[in-house]
C-alpha cells in the first residue's frame, strides 16, 4: 500500500521567482528546446540530444544509451517530449547507470535536478519523496514527478527540462551519477606491481649448482625434442626436393 505524501514547506529558491528583470536575459539563460509543429529534422535531432544530456547527464551522452524506438515515435509526433523524457528515465540503461548505484535520498536529488530542473527544497522533501520510491518503486515515482503540477507549469508537454534560474549556481549536469556511499564501496586503488618481472643481475657471479637446480629440465627436454624433430623434417624435405629435381 502506497503512503500519502508528507507535508513539507518549500524553501525560497530562485526558480520560484517569476522574473528577475534584466538579469534573466544574461548569458546564463538556458536555451529552451521546444517541439513545434513545423520544425526541421535538424532541430528535432538537437532537441533529442538535449533530452539525453538532461536525463543521462552531460557526461553520459553515449550512443549505447540511445532509445531508438522512442526517438522514432517522437519524430513521428506519436508521443510528446514529456513522454520521451518519461521513457528515458524509465529505460533499462538509466536504471543500471543511475538507479542501481544510488540510495533513495540520492535518487530524489538526481530526479528533481534532471526532471524538474531544481534542487531539493529541504531534507523534509528528500525524505518525503524517498518514501514514495520505497513504497511505489522507481517507475511510479517518475510518473509522480512528470504528471505533477510543477512539471506541467514549468515545461508542459513539449519542452525539454532544463535547470531553471541557475543564476551562478553549479550546473546540475556536473553532478556525479552516484554518491560517496557507492564510491566508498569500490576496492581501493593499488599501484601496479608486475609479478615475476625478469631482471638482469650482471654483478652476481654465475653458480652452476644453483643453475642446475633451478632449471626446469622437463621443459628444456621438450624444447630440444621439438627442435630435433623440426630439423629432421626440414632435412627430409630438402632431400626429397633434391631427388625430385
Amino acid at each position: 500500500m502506497s503512503l500519502p505524501l508528507l507535508e513539507y514547506k518549500p524553501t525560497t529558491q530562485n526558480q520560484r521567482v517569476s522574473n528577475f528583470g534584466v538579469v534573466d536575459r544574461n548569458e546564463e539563460t538556458p536555451h529552451v528546446y521546444q517541439l513545434g509543429e513545423t520544425q526541421s529534422p535538424t532541430d528535432v535531432e538537437a532537441l533529442i540530444w538535449a533530452a539525453y544530456r538532461q536525463v543521462f547527464n552531460e557526461q553520459e551522452t553515449l550512443s549505447f544509451n540511445r532509445q531508438t524506438v522512442l526517438e522514432t515515435r517522437l519524430k513521428n509526433r506519436s508521443i510528446t517530449v514529456r513522454d520521451f523524457i518519461r521513457g528515458l528515465a524509465k529505460s533499462e540503461r538509466f536504471y543500471r547507470l543511475v538507479v542501481e548505484p544510488n540510495n533513495n535520498y540520492r535518487l530524489v536529488e538526481l530526479a528533481l535536478k534532471r526532471l524538474l530542473g531544481r534542487a531539493p527544497y529541504s531534507k523534509e522533501e528528500e525524505i518525503t519523496l524517498s518514501i514514495q520510491i520505497a513504497t511505489q518503486g522507481w517507475n511510479q515515482f517518475v510518473d509522480l514527478l512528470l504528471d505533477g503540477e510543477e512539471y506541467t507549469k514549468a515545461f508542459g508537454d513539449n519542452i525539454v527540462p532544463y535547470q531553471r534560474k541557475r543564476m551562478g549556481e553549479r550546473p546540475f549536469s556536473f553532478t556525479p551519477r552516484y554518491g560517496a556511499d557507492y564510491r566508498d564501496q569500490l576496492p581501493p586503488a593499488r599501484p601496479y606491481t608486475p609479478a615475476n618481472q625478469f631482471s638482469l643481475d650482471f654483478d652476481r657471479p654465475f653458480n652452476l649448482q644453483t643453475f642446475l637446480k633451478s632449471t626446469n629440465w622437463g621443459r628444456v627436454s621438450g624444447v630440444l625434442i621439438v627442435l630435433t624433430l623440426g630439423c629432421a623434417f626440414l632435412l627430409a624435405l630438402s632431400a626429397f626436393s633434391g631427388s625430385a629435381g
